[in-house]
């Protein structure tokens, strides 16, 4: 065993040696365990202390190795340690009286040098007995225990023989590098450290090498769990964008087919669909299947309706109906002659702005001031309005709206609105404005202002005080998400509230021909009458019609079509 000469660590072999100093004190500073000598390296401070501090080194080692003996008396110790020192020095001829006092007196600056100072020192002052005591015996151990070799584990007799041995032997762990010597010197390639001896500096190195693979084996660890967490990111926000697309893609199909833009076909289509689902039910007869399907095919070749859905005459009927009952209403206004249009098994769920342009064009139809505008014209069937409406846009109306139901209305179940409406009429030359109501006007989300101004379209015309006025205005298209409707009249009530009469195409024609009755009693009139509370919708749209257009005005509202606007109240 090899005990380190700086920290006492014992290790089994010179290359085990080699391996500590490198490992555990080479890269510290070294500090003399003597003097305290400092600031130089390992090699230097081994040779400083070998040269200097031999004997007290192998002192100091047996010192902390010998259990001390036990004596009687002081002057018994003193002659017993006299009389072996004594045999010692006539049984080991190297070690002469030279070595000790020669007046037989035990005197501490014998034992000591000016380099054994600090903790190092064993004796306090002449004075202290018990120390001198002690001292003697570590004297008595060295001089009794031979030296051993700290690199090798060799005994030798004598400190000289020692220091001859491990000078001979290991002068490549003592002597300092010098640079003016002739012995190669190797510098470390990854710290700069200079070694005298390449098996040396080929561990330093595999030590750099080691810690280096641990580091980048630490990294490459660190930079697969980075990555393993990226990717687990990256998956779940992919996971998320898909999850979007998927659900806004649903979203947009189903905008699809609730505004009838899913490919599934148009008004002829769909009437064939349903009426082969009333036979498969029962609902009807294949005879009347094929007599409808016959009708069907005429209505849609020369594309006028086939009035199976019209309703005549309410106007009048409702004329009547003020004149001799509706004690309750102080003042009404109808509009001009208007048939009601409702929905059939072609266009239900979607037809609803088709039959209100019904609606509309045939009050027109009858109104004379029109007759320049509609010379010739018939209530056109649903596919036919849709054709009309793409003739619209080709004129250059509304290019906005065009590119939004992708310029193409025939063959679909494409709603229309307001604005469809609109183009639709000045393309005829009628002459007509959309005014927005875009928010509420009263209390819980309703809208007085839209029937003050409905209120002022109809009574601008002077009656006089008659209680039913039957203006000549045309009806006016009322259009809020989702449905749209006509509105034919108001009435004040006798408490100062207004009450809109409105035709609706949802409602089926058997409800309608209630009003025609001359007997027409208030209940009837319940799917009529809205009134403020009854319509409660965040958004409505009206299209009012004000006459016919001239060519040069229908080519100027053309023009202003190309940036669509609407009057906003309030």
């Amino acid at each position: 065993m090899l005990p380190c000469d700086i920290c006492g660590e014992m290790v089994t072999s010179e290359s085990d040696m080699k391996t500590h100093l490198l490992i555990v004190h080479m890269e510290n500073e070294v500090v003399c365990p003597f003097c305290k000598l400092s600031g130089v390296n390992y090699d230097e401070m081994c040779f400083h202390i070998e040269t200097a501090h031999f004997e007290q080194n192998t002192l100091e080692r047996n010192f902390e190795r010998v259990n001390p003996m036990q004596y009687g008396t002081s002057d018994n110790k003193d002659s017993t340690l006299q009389t072996t020192m004594e045999a010692c020095a006539s049984s080991h001829p190297k070690c002469s009286a030279q070595s000790l006092p020669t007046d037989g007196t035990l005197k501490h600056e014998v034992f000591y040098s000016e380099n054994l100072t600090g903790p190092r020192k064993f004796l306090k002052s002449r004075e202290n007995q018990s120390d001198l005591f002690e001292t003697k015996e570590s004297i008595y151990d060295t001089m009794y225990s031979p030296p051993e070799c700290p690199f090798c584990g060799k005994i030798e007799e004598c400190s000289q023989d020692m220091e001859n041995h491990v000078k001979t032997k290991h002068v490549s762990l003592l002597d300092p590098p010098l640079e003016d010597c002739d012995q190669a010197l190797y510098d470390c390639p990854m710290c700069g450290l200079v070694c005298t001896n390449y098996h040396i500096l080929q561990e330093h190195v595999d030590l750099h090498l080691e810690e280096r693979s641990f580091q980048q084996g630490m990294d490459r660890i660190q930079c697969s769990a980075d990555l393993e967490l990226a990717h687990q990111l990256q998956q779940e926000e992919d996971r998320k964008q898909s999850e979007e697309s998927r659900q806004e893609m649903q979203e947009f199909q189903q905008l699809q087919q609730q505004y009838g833009l899913d490919g599934s076909g148009g008004y002829k289509q769909h009437q064939l669909r349903n009426m082969e689902i009333e036979v498969n039910r029962g609902r009807m007869h294949p005879t009347e299947f094929h007599r409808r399907k016959a009708d069907l095919m005429e209505s849609l070749a020369v594309g006028i309706d086939d009035g199976k859905t019209k309703t005549s005459g309410i106007i009048e009927a409702l004329h009547r109906y003020y004149q001799s009952t509706a004690t309750d209403v102080r003042r009404v206004w109808l509009s001009a002659v208007v048939d009601h249009f409702h929905s059939s098994l072609g266009d239900k769920g979607w037809g609803c702005g088709y039959r209100n342009f019904q609606m509309l064009l045939s009050s027109l139809l009858q109104n004379e001031a029109y007759d320049d505008c509609l010379k010739g014209m018939s209530v056109p069937c649903i596919p036919k309005i849709q054709s009309m409406i793409e003739d619209a846009w080709k004129e250059g109306f509304d290019p906005q709206g065009a590119s939004q139901l992708n310029n193409r209305l025939q063959g679909t179940k494409a709603w229309i609105g307001a604005c469809e409406v609109f183009t639709l009429l000045t393309s005829l030359r009628v002459k007509c404005r959309i005014v927005d109501f875009h928010k509420a006007t009263g209390p819980s989300g309703t809208h007085p202002r839209l029937f003050e101004w409905i209120l002022n379209y109809y009574s601008s015309e002077q009656e006089g005080n008659a209680k039913v006025v039957c203006t000549s205005k045309p009806p006016i298209y009322l259009q809020h998400q989702g449905h749209s409707r006509t509105v034919v009249g108001i009435e004040e009530r006798k408490n100062r509230t207004l009450c809109l009469l409105i035709f609706d195409p949802g409602c089926p024609s058997r409800e309608v021909q209630k009003l025609l009755k001359q007997d027409l009693e208030a209940s009837s009139l319940k799917q009529l009458r809205k009134f403020v509370g009854n319509l409660k919708h965040k958004q409505y749209q009206i299209v009012a019609i004000e006459g016919a257009l001239s060519p040069e005005e229908k080519a100027a509202r053309r023009q202003a079509s190309q940036v669509f606007t609407a009057e906003k109240i309030p």
